[in-house]
């Protein structure tokens, strides 16, 4: 313990010199009574930019000073269950945006899933309590709600216009609210790269600038300052440098207009388990059809159900269009609204027929 004292004492006072000794004196003012008050080092920084060169004032420092404020820290607080079923709390820390200067932030779904708390930190050291305003599982995006006014708001730009090879920003906390406002610079890599995330294949932008666990919901921001896409560390690839990807912002907002109006994204839905041979094989089942996807229940009132649809049936199509996996039917229908109506083609006991059903919006948990 003596040794870890003397460690950081000696760390402190070789710091100090340094500081002496690098023109720290600079900035040092009068205070009107007498005595000497030293600056931070956000007065300090501000003042070196503004006497510094062109080619020292990049596009990334300007994305710095205009959204760095506008990026915040979200502290989940949870509670789980050991080997022994004993309750304890967790705490993890993800990156949120605010988007609306009286306290909307948005932030990944998986940041604020199982939170008991939410506690926001803001780029001036204050700390809020945050309350979940809404969030979709299904785009990994969520709205955090703060109590305060005159936040420093970030300026959201449009992500089809998104060009490969132009500047990408990330802005957040990677590992913690120790690295707070971390900046790393790339670019775009890739467009509309797919992955498949639960089944169903997202599209999502491809940046080399540097994305860790705590970035997560932070900001991907192009040359202009304008927010082009959410950060979602989960979805990058374990163990390989350089893919970074992030949600587009034009997908972002469409979901964050529907959680402020509603607090979920309504979405239709069809009312069917189904497996193809990839899934049957993963709950222990062998599935041995040709084509089509195999029908394994049917929600009792669903759309499905409704339409005649029966549990060992075997979608064909969708409106002519074959279907031969589970990724296929679900992109095919969450494609769609509720409300629409669709043509569906299956075989039963060998025998090919034709229906039409009604799609209705995914019941949510508590209005079932």
């Amino acid at each position: 313990m003596k040794s870890g004292k003397f460690t950081k004492l000696f760390f402190a006072a070789t710091l100090c010199t340094a500081l002496l000794f690098s023109g720290c004196e600079k900035n040092i003012d009068e205070s009107p009574d007498g005595a000497k008050a030293i600056k931070t080092s956000a007065e300090a920084a501000v003042n070196s930019s503004a006497k510094s060169s062109d080619a020292r004032n990049t596009p990334a420092v300007r994305v710095a000073k205009s959204v760095g404020p506008a990026v915040v820290g979200i502290t989940n607080k949870a509670v789980a269950r050991d080997f022994f079923n004993r309750t304890f709390e967790t705490e993890g820390v993800g990156s949120g945006v605010i988007f609306r200067k009286d306290g909307y932030i948005v932030t990944n779904n998986h940041v604020i899933s199982g939170a008991k708390e939410l506690i926001v930190s803001l780029s001036d050291g204050n700390s809020l309590t945050g309350e979940l305003v809404g969030a979709d599982e299904m785009t990994d995006i969520a709205v955090v709600k703060v109590n305060a006014k005159d936040l420093p708001v970030a300026k959201f730009g449009n992500s089809d216009d998104v060009m490969v090879g132009e500047p990408a920003i990330a802005i957040g906390n990677p590992m913690g609210l120790e690295f707070q406002g971390s900046v790393t610079v790339g670019v775009i890599s890739a467009l509309n790269r797919t992955l498949e995330l639960n089944d169903r294949r997202v599209k999502l932008l491809q940046t080399d600038a540097a994305i860790s666990p705590g970035n997560s919901g932070g900001a991907l921001v192009n040359a202009d300052g304008e927010i082009i896409g959410i950060n979602s560390a989960k979805l990058a690839t374990n163990g390989v440098e350089g893919m970074g990807f992030a949600i587009p912002i034009n997908t972002v907002q469409a979901v964050i207009d529907e959680l402020m109006e509603k607090g979920y994204v309504a979405r239709p839905y069809l009312g069917v388990t189904i497996f193809d041979k990839q899934t049957a094989a993963r709950y222990g089942y062998s599935l041995s059809i040709e084509r089509g996807v195999y029908v394994f229940q049917v929600e009792i009132g669903g759309p499905a159900d409704k339409a005649g649809l029966q549990r060992g049936d075997i979608l064909l199509s969708i409106d002519d269009k074959e279907v031969n996996s589970v990724t296929e039917v679900r992109n095919d229908i969450a494609a769609r609204k509720v409300g629409d109506k669709i043509k569906i083609k299956f075989d039963r006991d060998g025998k090919e027929s034709t229906i039409e059903a009604e799609l209705r919006e995914v019941p949510q948990p508590g209005n079932q």
